[in-house]
Protein backbone atom coordinates (compact mmCIF):
# COMPACT_ATOMS: atom_id res chain seq x y z
CA UNK A 1 0.00 0.00 0.00
CA UNK A 2 1.32 3.57 -1.08
CA UNK A 3 0.14 6.92 -1.66
CA UNK A 4 -1.11 6.10 -5.15
CA UNK A 5 -3.17 3.40 -4.05
CA UNK A 6 -6.70 4.37 -4.95
CA UNK A 7 -10.41 3.56 -3.65
CA UNK A 8 -12.75 3.06 -6.82
CA UNK A 9 -15.41 5.13 -6.63
CA UNK A 10 -19.31 4.36 -7.74
CA UNK A 11 -18.73 5.56 -11.53
CA UNK A 12 -15.09 3.54 -11.79
CA UNK A 13 -13.02 6.74 -10.80
CA UNK A 14 -9.95 5.94 -9.41
CA UNK A 15 -9.01 8.09 -6.26
CA UNK A 16 -5.89 7.60 -4.18
CA UNK A 17 -6.27 6.79 -0.57
CA UNK A 18 -4.85 9.57 1.36
CA UNK A 19 -5.09 13.39 -0.05
CA UNK A 20 -3.48 16.66 1.19
CA UNK A 21 -5.93 18.85 2.71
CA UNK A 22 -5.74 22.48 2.65
CA UNK A 23 -8.48 23.85 5.09
CA UNK A 24 -7.35 26.49 7.09
CA UNK A 25 -3.55 27.02 4.90
CA UNK A 26 -3.73 30.68 4.04
CA UNK A 27 -3.66 32.10 0.40
CA UNK A 28 -0.32 32.85 -1.03
CA UNK A 29 3.31 31.54 -0.09
CA UNK A 30 2.26 29.04 2.76
CA UNK A 31 -0.55 27.67 0.67
CA UNK A 32 1.60 27.60 -2.41
CA UNK A 33 4.79 26.02 -0.82
CA UNK A 34 2.81 23.68 0.90
CA UNK A 35 1.02 21.70 -1.83
CA UNK A 36 4.30 21.96 -3.50
CA UNK A 37 6.12 20.02 -0.68
CA UNK A 38 3.00 17.49 -0.60
CA UNK A 39 3.56 16.67 -4.27
CA UNK A 40 7.53 16.55 -3.78
CA UNK A 41 7.09 13.84 -0.95
CA UNK A 42 4.69 11.41 -3.14
CA UNK A 43 0.99 12.83 -2.22
CA UNK A 44 -0.95 13.26 -5.69
CA UNK A 45 -4.64 13.52 -4.44
CA UNK A 46 -5.18 17.49 -2.93
CA UNK A 47 -8.35 19.04 -1.50
CA UNK A 48 -9.19 22.65 -1.85
CA UNK A 49 -12.46 24.59 -1.14
CA UNK A 50 -13.52 27.63 -2.63
CA UNK A 51 -14.45 28.50 0.73
CA UNK A 52 -10.79 27.58 1.61
CA UNK A 53 -9.79 31.07 -0.41
CA UNK A 54 -7.02 29.28 -1.95
CA UNK A 55 -7.52 27.29 -5.01
CA UNK A 56 -5.36 29.99 -7.00
CA UNK A 57 -2.11 29.14 -4.77
CA UNK A 58 -2.92 25.37 -4.92
CA UNK A 59 -3.12 25.45 -8.61
CA UNK A 60 0.01 27.24 -9.01
CA UNK A 61 1.85 24.58 -6.96
CA UNK A 62 0.30 21.88 -9.36
CA UNK A 63 1.11 23.66 -12.28
CA UNK A 64 4.55 24.48 -11.21
CA UNK A 65 4.99 20.55 -10.16
CA UNK A 66 5.59 19.40 -13.51
CA UNK A 67 3.89 16.28 -12.83
CA UNK A 68 1.32 15.54 -15.27
CA UNK A 69 -2.33 16.46 -15.23
CA UNK A 70 -3.46 12.84 -15.67
CA UNK A 71 -1.31 11.72 -12.36
CA UNK A 72 -3.13 14.20 -10.24
CA UNK A 73 -6.30 14.05 -8.79
CA UNK A 74 -7.98 17.19 -7.52
CA UNK A 75 -11.25 18.28 -5.63
CA UNK A 76 -12.66 21.91 -4.57
CA UNK A 77 -16.18 22.53 -3.20
CA UNK A 78 -19.29 24.53 -3.70
CA UNK A 79 -18.74 27.71 -1.68
CA UNK A 80 -22.50 27.97 0.16
CA UNK A 81 -23.03 31.73 -0.99
CA UNK A 82 -23.45 29.73 -4.72
CA UNK A 83 -25.92 27.15 -4.46
CA UNK A 84 -28.89 27.12 -7.58
CA UNK A 85 -28.47 25.99 -11.00
CA UNK A 86 -26.91 29.31 -12.48
CA UNK A 87 -24.86 30.26 -9.51
CA UNK A 88 -23.33 26.61 -9.33
CA UNK A 89 -22.30 26.65 -13.22
CA UNK A 90 -20.50 30.16 -12.29
CA UNK A 91 -19.15 29.08 -9.30
CA UNK A 92 -17.16 25.99 -11.03
CA UNK A 93 -16.17 27.79 -13.90
CA UNK A 94 -14.71 30.22 -11.77
CA UNK A 95 -12.94 27.50 -9.49
CA UNK A 96 -11.86 25.91 -12.77
CA UNK A 97 -9.50 29.46 -13.30
CA UNK A 98 -8.47 29.81 -10.26
CA UNK A 99 -6.86 26.16 -9.97
CA UNK A 100 -5.55 26.88 -14.05
CA UNK A 101 -7.00 23.44 -14.55
CA UNK A 102 -9.56 22.20 -17.88
CA UNK A 103 -11.49 20.30 -15.32
CA UNK A 104 -11.27 18.84 -11.54
CA UNK A 105 -11.39 15.06 -10.54
CA UNK A 106 -14.15 15.84 -7.53
CA UNK A 107 -16.65 18.77 -6.75
CA UNK A 108 -18.67 18.52 -3.50
CA UNK A 109 -21.60 20.84 -2.48
CA UNK A 110 -19.44 21.90 0.98
CA UNK A 111 -22.52 22.24 2.99
CA UNK A 112 -26.22 20.96 2.54
CA UNK A 113 -27.66 23.68 4.02
CA UNK A 114 -26.52 27.44 4.43
CA UNK A 115 -28.09 29.87 6.63
CA UNK A 116 -28.69 31.79 3.26
CA UNK A 117 -31.09 28.78 1.94
CA UNK A 118 -31.81 27.24 5.38
CA UNK A 119 -35.86 27.90 3.97
CA UNK A 120 -35.54 26.06 0.89
CA UNK A 121 -32.33 23.85 0.95
CA UNK A 122 -34.04 21.24 -0.41
CA UNK A 123 -35.17 22.84 -3.67
CA UNK A 124 -31.56 24.72 -3.76
CA UNK A 125 -29.87 21.69 -3.54
CA UNK A 126 -32.09 19.99 -6.33
CA UNK A 127 -30.82 22.84 -8.55
CA UNK A 128 -27.02 22.73 -7.66
CA UNK A 129 -27.08 18.96 -8.24
CA UNK A 130 -28.68 19.59 -12.02
CA UNK A 131 -25.97 21.76 -12.74
CA UNK A 132 -23.13 19.57 -11.18
CA UNK A 133 -24.90 16.49 -13.42
CA UNK A 134 -24.38 18.43 -15.98
CA UNK A 135 -20.70 19.54 -15.71
CA UNK A 136 -20.45 15.59 -15.07
CA UNK A 137 -21.71 14.90 -18.19
CA UNK A 138 -19.32 17.61 -20.05
CA UNK A 139 -16.22 16.16 -18.54
CA UNK A 140 -15.45 19.57 -16.12
CA UNK A 141 -15.67 17.33 -13.21
CA UNK A 142 -15.03 13.80 -13.45
CA UNK A 143 -17.03 12.86 -10.15
CA UNK A 144 -19.61 14.49 -7.78
CA UNK A 145 -20.59 13.97 -4.28
CA UNK A 146 -21.22 16.12 -1.20
CA UNK A 147 -19.75 17.33 1.97
CA UNK A 148 -21.15 17.25 5.45
CA UNK A 149 -24.36 15.59 4.63
CA UNK A 150 -26.46 13.45 6.72
CA UNK A 151 -28.55 10.72 5.51
CA UNK A 152 -31.56 12.99 5.18
CA UNK A 153 -29.95 15.41 3.12
CA UNK A 154 -28.59 12.64 0.68
CA UNK A 155 -32.64 11.43 0.67
CA UNK A 156 -33.60 14.46 -0.05
CA UNK A 157 -31.27 14.62 -3.31
CA UNK A 158 -31.98 11.34 -4.09
CA UNK A 159 -35.74 12.67 -5.07
CA UNK A 160 -34.19 13.91 -7.97
CA UNK A 161 -30.76 13.20 -9.02
CA UNK A 162 -29.77 11.16 -11.74
CA UNK A 163 -26.51 10.63 -10.10
CA UNK A 164 -26.00 8.98 -6.70
CA UNK A 165 -23.16 11.30 -4.99
CA UNK A 166 -19.99 9.26 -5.12
CA UNK A 167 -18.12 10.74 -1.67
CA UNK A 168 -19.52 12.25 1.22
CA UNK A 169 -16.78 14.09 3.19
CA UNK A 170 -17.33 14.75 6.48
CA UNK A 171 -16.10 15.47 10.11
CA UNK A 172 -14.91 11.85 10.97
CA UNK A 173 -11.70 10.85 13.55
CA UNK A 174 -11.29 8.75 16.57
CA UNK A 175 -13.80 11.45 18.47
CA UNK A 176 -16.69 10.85 15.81
CA UNK A 177 -16.81 8.19 13.88
CA UNK A 178 -20.11 9.25 12.64
CA UNK A 179 -21.47 5.57 12.52
CA UNK A 180 -25.19 6.60 10.96
CA UNK A 181 -23.49 8.89 8.21
CA UNK A 182 -20.86 6.24 7.38
CA UNK A 183 -23.34 3.04 7.62
CA UNK A 184 -25.48 4.84 5.10
CA UNK A 185 -22.65 5.93 3.19
CA UNK A 186 -21.59 2.57 2.80
CA UNK A 187 -25.36 1.05 1.96
CA UNK A 188 -25.23 3.87 -1.02
CA UNK A 189 -21.45 3.17 -2.64
CA UNK A 190 -20.57 6.94 -1.42
CA UNK A 191 -16.89 6.69 0.17
CA UNK A 192 -16.31 8.51 3.40
CA UNK A 193 -13.71 10.88 3.49
CA UNK A 194 -12.47 12.42 6.49
CA UNK A 195 -11.75 16.34 5.98
CA UNK A 196 -10.26 16.68 10.00
CA UNK A 197 -8.54 13.54 10.33
CA UNK A 198 -6.62 14.76 13.36
CA UNK A 199 -10.41 16.19 14.62
CA UNK A 200 -8.45 19.65 13.90
CA UNK A 201 -6.25 18.93 15.93
CA UNK A 202 -7.94 18.22 19.22
CA UNK A 203 -7.31 13.81 19.06
CA UNK A 204 -4.04 15.17 20.37
CA UNK A 205 -5.13 15.72 23.75
CA UNK A 206 -5.82 11.81 23.93
CA UNK A 207 -3.64 10.67 26.29
CA UNK A 208 -3.88 6.82 25.58
CA UNK A 209 -3.47 7.71 21.54
CA UNK A 210 0.35 8.53 22.60
CA UNK A 211 0.42 4.72 24.24
CA UNK A 212 -0.77 3.11 21.24
CA UNK A 213 1.33 4.72 19.21
CA UNK A 214 4.28 4.51 20.93
CA UNK A 215 3.48 0.33 20.78
CA UNK A 216 4.41 0.67 16.36
CA UNK A 217 6.82 3.33 17.30
CA UNK A 218 4.86 5.56 15.59
CA UNK A 219 3.59 9.45 16.05
CA UNK A 220 0.04 9.72 17.07
CA UNK A 221 -0.75 11.55 13.71
CA UNK A 222 1.18 8.61 11.86
CA UNK A 223 -0.99 5.82 13.86
CA UNK A 224 -4.58 7.58 13.29
CA UNK A 225 -3.71 7.89 9.50
CA UNK A 226 -3.38 4.19 9.76
CA UNK A 227 -6.40 3.92 11.62
CA UNK A 228 -8.76 5.88 9.23
CA UNK A 229 -7.13 3.68 6.06
CA UNK A 230 -8.22 0.12 8.28
CA UNK A 231 -11.88 1.42 8.38
CA UNK A 232 -11.72 2.19 4.95
CA UNK A 233 -11.97 5.77 4.75
CA UNK A 234 -9.50 8.57 3.10
CA UNK A 235 -8.32 10.64 5.26
CA UNK A 236 -6.86 14.08 3.99
CA UNK A 237 -4.09 15.45 6.81
CA UNK A 238 -2.79 19.05 6.03
CA UNK A 239 -0.17 20.78 7.46
CA UNK A 240 1.83 23.64 6.42
CA UNK A 241 5.24 22.13 7.94
CA UNK A 242 7.56 20.33 5.77
CA UNK A 243 8.55 17.56 8.04
CA UNK A 244 4.81 17.02 9.32
CA UNK A 245 3.84 17.10 5.63
CA UNK A 246 6.71 14.84 5.12
CA UNK A 247 6.09 12.06 8.21
CA UNK A 248 2.05 11.59 7.28
CA UNK A 249 3.19 9.42 4.57
CA UNK A 250 5.06 7.24 6.97
CA UNK A 251 1.72 5.02 7.15
CA UNK A 252 2.14 1.71 5.37
CA UNK A 253 4.30 -0.31 7.24
CA UNK A 254 2.31 -1.39 9.68
CA UNK A 255 -1.05 -2.66 10.68
CA UNK A 256 -2.56 -1.75 13.96
CA UNK A 257 -4.36 -4.63 15.89
CA UNK A 258 -7.99 -5.10 16.40
CA UNK A 259 -7.40 -5.31 19.93
CA UNK A 260 -6.01 -1.63 19.67
CA UNK A 261 -8.78 -0.27 16.90
CA UNK A 262 -11.25 -1.09 18.77
CA UNK A 263 -9.92 0.92 21.59
CA UNK A 264 -9.27 3.99 19.37
CA UNK A 265 -12.96 3.58 18.23
CA UNK A 266 -14.10 4.32 21.80
CA UNK A 267 -13.02 7.68 22.27
CA UNK A 268 -15.52 8.98 21.33
CA UNK A 269 -16.39 12.62 21.75
CA UNK A 270 -12.94 13.09 23.61
CA UNK A 271 -12.16 15.39 21.25
CA UNK A 272 -15.47 17.10 20.02
CA UNK A 273 -18.26 15.68 17.73
CA UNK A 274 -18.87 17.02 14.34
CA UNK A 275 -21.64 19.54 13.89
CA UNK A 276 -24.93 19.33 13.21
CA UNK A 277 -25.42 20.84 9.59
CA UNK A 278 -28.90 22.25 10.22
CA UNK A 279 -27.53 24.38 13.12
CA UNK A 280 -24.66 25.76 12.21
CA UNK A 281 -24.37 29.99 12.15
CA UNK A 282 -23.35 30.01 8.05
Amino acid sequence: MTLTDTYTLSNGTKIPIVGFGTWQTPEGEVAYQSVLTALKDGYRHIDTATGYGNEASVGRAIHDSGIKREDLFVTTKLTNSAHGYESAKQALDMSLSKLGLDYVDLYLIHWPNPKEFRDNWEAKNAQTWKAMEEAYDAGLVKAIGVSNFRPKHIDALLKTAKITPMVNQIFLNPSDLQPDVVAYNNAHDILSEAYSPFGTGRIFQIEDLKGIAEKYHKSVPQLVLRWHLQHGFLPLPKSVHADYIQANTDIFDFKISDTDMKQMDSFRGAAGLAEDPDKVPF
